[in-house]
């Protein structure tokens, strides 16, 4: 993979104050940042305009999930923020997927790459059938791909343990991969965890790194030094 920045730092916080305060301890030479629901929620656009002025590149993390006109809109609103990538859910199909292509593609600017969540990595097998989805969740990850890149979306979110399977037509897409914890970390709320060296060698594009990142002592001591670890595969 040509792209030397494979990890995504979660500014998982509540406001912007706080956000930004955690980004002026990171260092865009080695991550990009994610913005998600609760942050932009909170702080709205004047935030990713901010990370923008400290040098980072933004993942809008807001998996937009609607009918295809209104997931169209949201997604140009997105794109004219300037953010480097831009999610929505794949289990929202091919159409809505298709028009979030078609709002991006008539960007006048830089366009954001657009990635369709398949299976969040906080669910296993379990969860996936209590909701009436009796596929394995391999399965349903390559579903969801597969209806992803027919809808000409530049990748997937996947945990990494189905980024190695999504070879033949999806090989192409980008995998970008929550869940990932440093040895020896607390897994929390996700189930399908990997470290970062395993989850490029299975097949990842980028890491979304949040805790063993954020909550370490010297956050760019930690970045440098995975970014080391992932330099040496």
């Amino acid at each position: 993979m040509s792209d030397s920045k494979k990890i995504i730092v979660a500014l998982d916080k509540s406001d912007a104050g706080s956000a930004l305060e955690l980004a002026a301890r990171l260092d865009p030479a080695y991550c990009r940042v994610k913005v998600g629901k609760e942050l932009f929620t909170s702080a709205g656009p004047d935030v990713v305009e901010q990370l923008h002025k400290l040098g980072f590149d933004v993942f809008l993390d807001l998996k937009f999930h609607d009918i295809p006109n209104t997931v169209a809109g949201a997604v140009k609103s997105a794109a004219a923020l300037g953010v480097w990538m831009v999610n929505v859910h794949a289990s929202g199909g091919e159409r809505m997927m298709a028009a979030a292509r078609e709002a991006i593609d008539s960007h006048a600017g830089q366009a954001p790459l657009l990635i369709a969540v398949t299976v969040l990595t906080s669910m296993d097998q379990v969860e996936m059938q209590s909701i009436g989805l009796s596929a394995q969740v391999s399965e349903q990850v390559e579903l969801f791909a597969t209806l992803a890149a027919g809808a000409g979306c530049d990748g997937v979110v996947c945990s990494a343990h189905e980024a190695k399977l999504l070879g033949g037509g999806n090989s192409s897409l980008l995998k970008v991969t929550p869940g990932i914890r440093l040895a020896g970390d607390d897994a929390s709320d996700q189930r399908r965890v990997m470290t970062p060296t395993r989850a490029i060698e299975s097949g990842a594009s980028y890491l979304v790194i949040g805790r063993s990142v954020t909550g370490a002592v010297d956050p760019v001591k930690t970045l440098k030094a995975i970014s080391a670890d992932l330099a040496s595969l």
